[in-house]
């Protein structure tokens, strides 16, 4: 239990710095490109060219390998952990993100946002305390064929329709990304010919598959979320839809399980996680809201573009 817990701590770290990092990146790639032509949709969008060159950015790259490390140790913690624990402690990455982006992306928390980073911190305390064994993670290969199926549905179908909605969609994209990272803990879970380790049953695994078209496909979605909108409400809407859907996979489906006589503590320390992240999501649009105020060099009315980004 403790090398898991330390694990998805690590991880926490290594995501929630690497978001911060490809935000920066994102950011300063848009500010740059904003006057080129095609770098947004027909409906305000960021389109797969200026993403592509967000990627470009040495702040995009090292954050995109600490992703990849965090991913490495997010995946251990899966194995070793109940979901419900594993992907909320991965999830409050959300903290890390939030206190590196005073410093970073120069945005200052309110008393409200820090009280529910404690709430978050605390909750965590109480997840951690009624967690019980992990389940076995053994499921009928149809189980895998129906994870990789929803998957690519999620991602395609999610893509298309951030696309459509444009600046309005940073939200959606977050908790889209979220389901996605979410399906790829419930995939490194019931994935087989992992212990003992088997090749060939490995690479016929849909589950396998299932894994590497949610985690590309939620990494793009969350980086199109930092792009359109404010870095910590992009960040919580991914913390729902991490969390929830796979903790509750999990416990139904997996045999995850709280200590006996703990279940009550589990819930609450569970319930209160995921709300501190959306309370933490919800106070800091509200505050990031109305202080941005465009240079006078480069004005709203002079390139729309650069107005949606000082938005987010």
């Amino acid at each position: 239990m403790l090398i898991g817990l330390l694990t998805a701590v690590a991880a926490s770290i290594c995501y929630g710095t690497g978001s911060v990092l490809q935000a920066v990146g994102s950011r300063k790639s848009a500010r740059r490109e904003a006057a080129a032509a095609g770098q947004v949709t027909a409906h305000g969008g960021p389109s797969l060219s200026s993403t592509a060159q967000a990627a470009m950015t040495w702040e995009f790259i090292v954050g995109t390998v600490l992703d990849f490390v965090g991913f490495g140790l997010g995946a251990l913690a899966a194995r070793l952990l109940p979901l419900f624990l594993s992907q909320t402690v991965i999830s409050a990455n959300l903290v890390i993100t939030a206190v590196l982006s005073v410093k970073l992306l120069g945005i200052r928390l309110t008393r409200a946002e820090w009280t529910s980073i404690a709430v978050v911190c605390s909750a965590l305390v109480l997840l951690a305390s009624a967690a019980g064994s992990e389940g076995s993670g053994h499921t009928p290969i149809s189980t895998h064929w129906w994870l990789l199926t929803i998957s690519l549905l999620l991602m395609a179908g999610g893509t298309v329709l951030v696309r459509l909605l444009g600046a309005r969609a940073a939200i959606l994209a977050g908790l889209l990304s979220g389901l996605g990272f979410g399906a790829l803990g419930v995939g490194v879970r019931v994935l087989n010919g992992i212990d003992p380790f088997a090749l060939a049953t490995l690479l016929t695994d849909p589950a396998l598959y299932a894994i590497l078209v949610a985690g590309i496909g939620g990494m793009y979605l969350h980086t199109v979320a930092l792009q359109i909108g404010s870095v910590n409400g992009a960040t919580a809407a991914l913390v729902v839809g991490e969390t929830v859907l796979p903790g509750m996979i999990g416990v139904w489906w997996l045999g995850d399980a709280s200590r006996p006589g703990f279940a009550w503590l589990a819930v609450t320390g569970f319930v209160l996680a995921v709300s501190g992240a959306v309370a933490v999501a919800w106070f800091g649009a509200a505050e990031n809201a109305g202080k941005d105020v465009p240079a006078p060099a480069d004005t709203p009315a002079q390139n729309p573009a650069l107005a949606q980004d000082r938005a987010s």
